[in-house]
């Protein structure tokens, strides 16, 4: 291969690339306004507390007062007392478009100093899910202390909740690698879907084959533009979270393999899939059938954990679910071993994808 031809042809197809505004947008500008948007809505996820609303009848009484006491000290609920509502509690929740309620009975401090039973009524909203769950729980864990207290029993065990890796990590520092993933796949499995099946459709290979760039250099040059690409990407991208939201990534060297590897995959995934399509049509369908789950089931946006056992199989078929895996485990946990078990298989992958795409993809036979 001539390096001097690779460099010529590296400008020219990001040139090519560069003014066409609909790759540029999904390439670079897309993530950012991903990142932007999401960041924005989950910046203070887990800091907010949830209103509930509560009607105390027992309203007089020193225990149901320590009770809500309690509720506001567990540091997630904001009690909003209201008086006796006349009617259905439940009714008047729902005309308040309420988050969560709770009632504390009449007599509650009476049948609590006799160790007789009591309940207060917990109201969840539907449309609420997550919101329902942190009432639950912050109302559990309040109504099993008192239950301990009663009992003169002395905690020994207690329960502290922290995220994993650092207690200092939210949403926007899961949600960068995800969106580093994502740049990684979209722009080198779009371009090259549509220009293996739009130049094969337009005769544009057929009159490469008369100049002396041959088919590994053009392929090289592609390789290195979007490997450039996905780097750039991945800076705006951190920049942007550290900058706005105050993320907390590392950038390490255990980076680097993904913003190499990756694009070689997805390259080498885009130009088997234009290369078998009969029109730039039917290339299109395929390369969306094959992007889109792997968007939305590698851990992109949400955590694949938090999937059901069968999407999660599902996940770890995919090859971008093992470059976020590794982005995650190189920038947030700073576990070497796991960011190189999933290079091993992402470049594995790639270059059996490579093989398979170097061998379908046409040139001379054009």
């Amino acid at each position: 291969m001539n390096p001097k031809r690779i460099a010529v042809y590296f400008v020219a197809f990001a040139k090519g690339f560069l003014r066409n505004p609909m790759g540029l947008f999904f390439s670079l500008i897309f993530p950012v306004i991903l990142i932007l948007i999401f960041g924005a809505v989950f910046s203070n996820a887990g800091s907010s507390k949830t209103p509930v609303t509560v009607e105390n009848l027992d309203q007089n009484s020193p225990t149901s007062q320590a009770f809500l006491t309690a509720l506001n000290q567990t540091g997630v609920l904001t009690v909003n007392l209201v008086g006796p509502q006349p009617g259905n509690f439940s009714d008047y929740l729902a005309k308040q478009s309420a988050t969560a309620g709770l009632v504390i009975p009449d007599g509650f401090q009476a049948d609590y100093l006799s160790k007789s039973p009591v309940s207060v009524l917990v109201f969840t909203n539907p449309t609420a899910g997550s919101a329902s769950g942190i009432v639950i729980g912050a109302v559990t864990g309040v109504v099993n202390g008192f239950n301990l207290h009663a009992a003169n029993g002395t905690p020994i065990v207690s329960e502290v909740t922290l995220n994993v890796g650092s207690q200092i990590y939210t949403y926007i520092d899961y949600l960068i690698p995800g969106l580093i993933g994502f740049s990684v796949l979209i722009a080198p499995m779009f371009s090259m879907v549509n220009i293996s099946s739009t130049w094969r459709r337009d005769g544009l290979f057929r009159r490469l084959v008369l100049t002396p760039l041959t088919r590994a250099e053009w392929l090289t040059a592609a390789l290195l533009w979007f490997v450039l690409l996905a780097t750039i990407s991945a800076f705006l991208l951190i920049g942007t979270g550290v900058l706005l939201f105050g993320a907390h990534v590392s950038i390490t060297l255990a980076v680097a393999p993904f913003l190499v590897v990756g694009p070689v995959l997805f390259v080498s995934l885009g130009l088997l899939a234009g290369s078998v399509s009969t029109s730039p049509e039917s290339a299109a369908v395929i390369g969306n059938v094959i992007t889109f789950p792997m968007m939305f089931l590698s851990g992109t946006f949400f955590p694949v954990a938090e999937f059901p056992q069968y999407l999660q199989t599902v996940a770890h078929v995919l090859p971008l679910y093992y470059v976020i895996d590794g982005l995650n485990a190189g920038m947030l946990y700073g576990n070497a071993s796991t960011a190189l078990m999933d290079v091993v298989v992402t470049l594995a992958v790639a270059i059996a994808l490579f093989v398979l795409g170097a061998r379908a993809f046409k040139w001379r036979d054009e």
